[in-house]
């Protein structure tokens, strides 16, 4: 069966390096397509699922705004089983503040020249290692401006406050990108960041194995 991969934004495949599925999954990586202007996430996620070519069964996996765009697809699509990581099931899990910048424009005001700073996304994910660093830094350096811009967007207008009937959710205790007391999840990794598909790939991979085993 096909496992259907996507990252978290400006990430590509190198996101699920340490991810190792039990026999039978076949791991395909989904790339991001450009979003088209003021486009909604539900709408984008409706275009991106034309990457799944195949009727056959498949389950989804997606990391951080990856989870959320997953989400999303899983409505249109009904795979299998759709696990989303570090990510939020729904909008109502979106924490006050970003309702909030959402409603007064705060995301559009903030120079994306910042929001790629790796300073400021290596406290925002809680990095400390050096491969967790290097990883931080290689995003600020090569993540797309206009994409970045979108995806706020996109986050703080998200408009689905209905959780996927079946969706599981693997979340660290320490992820202060998505606070863990803003979300729902059906796993809590403690000790997780918002990277911890990096540094608790382990922890991860045992949970996918429980997950994906039982089908």
């Amino acid at each position: 069966m096909k496992a259907y991969f996507i990252s978290g934004l400006g990430a590509d495949k190198k996101a699920f390096q340490k991810i190792k599925l039990p026999a039978g999954y076949e791991p395909v990586f989904l790339d991001w397509i450009p979003p088209q202007k003021n486009e909604s996430l539900t709408s984008y996620a409706r275009r991106f699922s034309s990457l799944i070519k195949s009727d056959d069964a498949f389950i989804l996996i997606g990391l951080s705004f990856g989870g959320m765009v997953a989400s999303e697809i899983a409505r249109l699509r009904m795979p299998m089983k759709t696990i989303i990581i570090s990510s939020l099931a729904s909008s109502t899990e979106l924490p006050w503040y970003f309702k909030q910048a959402g409603k007064i424009g705060l995301h559009k005001a903030v120079p994306v020249k910042f929001l790629k700073a790796g300073t400021v996304i290596k406290n925002i994910m809680g990095v400390a290692s050096k491969e967790d660093k290097a990883i931080i830094y290689n995003y600020a350096r090569t993540a797309d401006p206009g994409m970045v811009r979108w995806s706020l967007n996109a986050i703080v207008n998200w408009d689905q406050p209905d959780r996927l009937p079946g969706i599981v959710h693997l979340h660290g205790s320490n992820d202060r990108m998505l606070p863990l007391k803003y979300t729902h999840p059906d796993f809590v990794i403690k000790g997780g960041g918002h990277l911890m598909i990096f540094n608790k790939a382990d922890e991860v991979n045992k949970i996918l194995n429980e997950v994906l085993s039982v089908n």
